[in-house]
């Protein structure tokens, strides 16, 4: 059966806590579970604590059927964690008097939509009622090794119907995220992987984050390989071109370099008290998302199993998965494996429990469950 591209690039929710971080027994026999029980062929994560210290932990393999050792801290692909970035990267520009939240985006970009009312707020919390222009791309396989133009993406996402009134409720279409990539490059005149680079991986020092450059296919450091299904069976999809996620899902990270940058944003590193505010004010997701998760501007509000809520966001591309997010009190945890759920499991219930698993193991880590 071939795989389609609906539902990649989906919000990824995140599950932290405000106790004690679990012991490293604990992470690792989560991490183990999830290679061992639930099969994913390698699983990566990070523990950042409040005073910023990390410890990684891996499990399984690198390469499928092989021992080949999991790099500590390897690269992956973040899928729409890019959100976040380019979020905070037009919160900057709000700061800056650049961009205001409650225009229309037809003000920046004549004639992008044919909506004149849709907003960058709308854009930012997925209330605009565009389509997901990834639900009409077709099979993986036939787009693995194409480059997209971003225009390319936001025209197919204009030729299907909306969803809904702007404003009207939350849907989540990668296509608002395109908008605001191409909102960035407007307001600027500079490429928005530049801006992101600038105004946040070089600011935060994010050593092993970047934004893979026109035709790239690779990844450029230590990794462990990606896997999807395929027409053709199990493959390993770690090379493809990611141009089809653009703005909404391109950037390449690690679980450390991603803590790193939730914690930033949620201390208000990167973006005014004032921004910060505005990024959390959320909308109910009931029908989307998980029971009581709200999004913001690029970052999701999580209920805990311990109490309290968490904030961040998460990503699903073909080859990999990542979950994590970060406390009130600054601490953050990560997790990636490389396959999204369903692609080694056999049926849709073992892969909605391979799915629930990765995010049990986001909350047991900051929740401390022993």
């Amino acid at each position: 059966m071939k795989k389609t591209l609906v539902g990649v690039l989906a919000t990824a929710m995140l599950f932290t806590g405000t106790a004690m971080a679990a012991p490293a027994s604990d992470v690792q026999k989560q991490l183990d579970g999830l290679t061992k029980q639930h099969e994913f062929p390698a699983a990566l994560a990070t523990v950042t604590d409040g005073n910023g210290r990390t410890v990684a932990y891996t499990s399984g393999t690198s390469v499928l059927n092989k021992r080949t050792p999991v790099p500590r801290n390897g690269q992956v692909r973040a899928g729409s964690n890019t959100k976040a970035f380019v979020a905070a990267v037009v919160m900057q520009l709000v700061g800056e008097g650049k961009v205001e939240l409650d225009k229309p985006i037809n003000h920046y970009l004549p004639g992008a939509i044919k909506d004149d009312r849709i907003t960058v707020r709308q854009l930012l919390n997925h209330t605009s009622g565009l389509a997901n222009y990834t639900q009409y791309l077709g099979d993986f396989e036939g787009l693995r090794h194409r480059y997209f133009e971003p225009r390319e993406l936001l025209d197919i996402g204009n030729a299907q119907p909306v969803t809904n009134q702007p404003g009207e409720k939350f849907k989540y279409s990668n296509t608002n995220y395109v908008l605001l990539g191409l909102l960035i490059q407007k307001v600027t005149g500079r490429p928005v992987a530049e801006n992101v680079d600038q105004r946040i991986v070089r600011k935060l020092n994010l050593k092993d984050t970047y934004w893979p450059g026109v035709g790239e296919q690779g990844i450029r450091g230590k990794h462990a390989h990606g896997y999807a299904k395929t027409g053709n069976g199990i493959e390993d999809v770690t090379e493809m071109d990611p141009s089809w996620g653009w703005a909404a899902g391109q950037i390449i990270s690690t679980t450390k370099d991603l803590n790193t940058f939730y914690r930033g944003l949620l201390k208000g590193d990167l973006v005014k008290k004032a921004q910060l505010d505005e990024m959390k004010k959320t909308v109910d997701t009931a029908g989307e998302m998980w029971p009581g998760v709200e999004y913001g501007l690029g970052i999701a509000s999580v209920p805990l199993s311990c109490g309290g809520r968490s904030w961040g966001h998460g990503g699903d591309i073909h080859g990999y998965e990542t979950r994590g997010g970060v406390t009130d009190s600054g601490r953050a945890f990560s997790v990636a494996v490389t396959a999204l759920p369903g692609t080694f499991q056999d049926t849709p219930e073992e892969a909605g429990k391979a799915h629930d698993a990765v995010l049990a193991t986001v909350d047991a880590a900051l929740c401390g469950a022993k």
